[in-house]
């Protein structure tokens, strides 16, 4: 493990480059020794800040579940991060591009949970129980730490990229319809971008939120009632731009839209 004061450091290099929407240095440049545990302590210590100063948490984010995503990356795991309230918007937001860095859009399932979902050996069965609903989201991704050879430990310390959230479209109850077959058609500018099914994700987007339920008690923690969580993406991330619409098009559960000004 890095000592604590450099985790510390990093914790602030990445909070600064929130505030004045800048990028720092790759860290595994930089530290070419730091783990995926390395990571998560960086991300942990930039929650516990934010935490502090007020911000309130209200879910989680998988990331790099489905093949077309990790190819797209080079990385070959998933991923996590926090979601805190004011990362969240509503169908039909007008949203600051200047706020992230990097920014692209990634088309996604997100679970509302009813019961919490503990760890290690949760199953899809377990995630389909504890959820209330499940309802389309985007997820705006924010890189803070340079782009060129990033490796999972640098996205994971970068709270696994989320930049925001946008919800919308028809909740449905998972036991109302086969999660696997949900699709959806993204557009930028009235032109379809990308495309897909949620069978992506690990063949069953509930799967996603399963591995992070485990994933989550390796490190004394738990997915808690009330929590939003994003199953993962499944289709390619998608650039935008200021000045950009967006649009997803989730058939029979609805449309989201945003607009980046």
């Amino acid at each position: 493990m890095l000592p604590a004061q450099t985790i510390a450091d990093i914790a602030d290099e990445l909070a600064a480059a929130e505030r004045t929407r800048s990028m720092v240095p790759r860290l595994t440049a930089r530290y070419p020794e730091m783990t995926v545990e390395d990571s998560y302590a960086v991300q942990n210590e930039w929650h516990r800040r934010g935490i502090e100063a007020g911000r309130k948490h209200v879910g989680r984010k998988i990331g790099l579940t489905s093949k077309v995503m990790q190819v797209a990356t080079g990385i070959t795991e998933p991923d996590y991060g926090a979601i805190f309230d004011d990362q969240v918007y509503e169908n039909g937001s007008v949203i600051e591009h200047d706020r992230f860095s990097n920014v692209r859009i990634e088309v996604e399932l997100a679970f509302v949970l009813g019961q919490a979902i503990d760890g290690p050996s949760a199953t899809i069965f377990d995630v389909l129980k504890a959820t209330d609903y499940v309802l389309p989201a985007l997820e705006i991704l924010s890189s803070r730490i340079e782009m060129p050879g990033r490796t999972i430990v640098d996205t994971i310390s970068d709270n696994a990229a989320l930049g925001a959230i946008v919800y919308g479209g028809n909740p449905v109850a998972p036991s109302s319809v086969d999660l696997r077959w949900i699709s959806a058609l993204l557009y930028r500018n009235e032109t379809i971008e990308e495309s897909g099914v949620a069978a992506a994700v690990l063949n069953h987007p509930a799967t996603g939120v399963a591995w992070l339920a485990n994933k989550l008690a390796q490190h004394g923690d738990r997915l808690e009632a009330g929590e939003i969580v994003l199953a993962g993406s499944f289709t390619r991330p998608m650039w935008v731009y200021k000045g950009d619409s967006v649009l997803a098009d989730y058939g029979p559960m609805g449309t989201i839209t945003c607009r980046f000004s």
